[in-house]
C-alpha cells in the first residue's frame, strides 16, 4: 500500500468522522446509531481476520487487552455519541486533537515516561485555556452544549487512558486483532445500552443520509481508518504522524460550517486557536525534526 495514500486517507476518514456522527443519529437514537456502527464494524473485521487468517490471540493477557480496550471504546464512544447531539462536529474533532496531550499526561503518570517537557507542559497549558473558554459557551440552538461538551471531553479522556493501559499491558499483536477483540468486547455492550434506552425499538423514520453515515462509520471509520493509522505509523516518523491531529480538526470545522451549516461563536473560535496552538507547541520538537530532515542535502 503506499504511504502517502493511506496517510491521506486518514485524514480524510478522521476529518469527516464527527459530521458522520452527527449525520447516523439523526433520524435514529444515538445509541442505536453508535450500535450499528459497532455491529457493522465487527462483522467487517470477522470477515478480515477470516480472510486473511490472521492470527487471534486468545492467551489470558490477550483477554484481558481486548476487556480493557473494549470497555473503553464503550465508555468513549457513549459519551461521544450523546455530547455530538449537541456541540458542533467540528468542535468534536477539536477535542479529540487533544488526545496526544491527556495521552502523554497519562504516560507520565502511569508509565512513567518523561513526555512533559517545559514546552510541553507550555502545550498543555494553553489548550487547556482554550478548552476552558469553550466550556463556558452557549453555542447556537442548544441548551445542552455545556454538557454536550464535557461528555465528548470525558470520551476523549477515557480513550487515551484506554490507549495508556494497553501500552502497558505491552501484548504483540496485529491491529486487526485488537480491533477485533475490542470490538467483540463492546458490541454486546452497545446492544444492552440501545435495549436499555430504547426499549429494542427499531427507528421508524431512519433517513437515507442517516443510514449511509452508519454504514460509512461501521466499515471505513471502525475498520479502515484504525488500520491505516496503524499503517502509518510503522512507516512514518513521529513528526509525519503528528500533523494529522493539526490538520483534522481544521477539515472537519470547514467541514462542519460547509456541510452542516455549523455557526461557531467568535470567542469560541478564540477557544479553538489556543487549542491549536497548544497541540503546535506539543509536537513541536516532533515537527521541528521533521523540518530538520527535509532540509538535509539529498533528502
Amino acid at each position: 500500500m503506499s504511504v502517502p495514500a493511506a496517510y491521506l486517507g486518514v485524514i480524510l476518514i478522521w476529518s469527516t468522522t464527527p459530521l458522520a456522527i452527527q449525520w447516523s443519529a439523526q433520524g435514529a437514537s444515538f445509541s442505536f446509531a453508535v450500535m450499528a456502527r459497532m455491529l457493522i464494524g465487527l462483522a467487517v473485521c470477522l470477515a478480515l481476520l477470516f480472510a486473511t487468517r490472521t492470527a487471534f490471540p486468545f492467551t489470558p493477557a490477550a483477554r484481558r487487552l481486548y476487556a480493557i480496550s473494549g470497555l473503553s471504546l464503550f465508555v468513549a464512544m457513549l459519551l461521544t455519541y450523546w455530547g455530538a447531539l449537541h456541540i458542533p462536529s467540528g468542535l468534536i474533532s477539536v477535542i479529540f486533537g487533544l488526545s496526544p496531550l491527556v495521552t502523554g499526561v497519562f504516560a507520565a503518570l502511569w508509565l512513567g515516561e518523561r513526555t512533559l517537557t517545559p514546552i510541553r507542559l507550555a502545550g498543555l497549558s494553553l489548550a487547556l485555556a482554550g478548552l476552558w473558554l469553550i466550556f463556558g459557551q452557549p453555542w447556537p440552538g442548544d441548551g445542552r452544549a455545556t454538557l454536550g461538551t464535557a461528555a465528548v471531553v470525558a470520551g476523549m479522556t477515557v480513550q487515551a487512558l484506554g490507549l495508556v493501559w494497553i501500552k502497558r499491558l505491552n501484548l504483540r499483536a496485529s491491529s486487526l486483532a485488537i480491533t477485533s477483540g475490542s470490538l467483540g468486547v463492546a458490541t454486546p455492550l452497545f446492544v444492552l445500552a440501545w435495549l436499555v434506552a430504547d426499549a429494542a425499538r427499531l427507528p421508524p423514520d431512519i433517513t437515507l443520509r442517516a443510514g449511509a453515515a452508519i454504514v460509512y462509520l461501521g466499515v471505513l471509520g471502525s475498520v479502515v481508518g484504525f488500520t491505516l493509522y496503524y499503517y502509518v505509523i510503522k512507516h512514518l516518523d513521529a513528526g509525519r504522524v503528528a500533523l494529522i491531529m493539526l490538520v483534522t480538526p481544521v477539515a472537519a470545522l470547514l467541514l462542519g460550517q460547509t456541510l452542516n451549516h455549523e455557526r461557531i461563536p467568535a470567542i469560541g473560535w478564540a477557544g479553538i486557536a489556543l487549542i491549536g496552538a497548544g497541540l503546535l507547541l506539543y509536537e513541536w520538537q516532533a515537527l521541528r525534526l521533521l523540518k530538520q530532515q527535509r532540509t538535509r542535502p539529498g533528502e
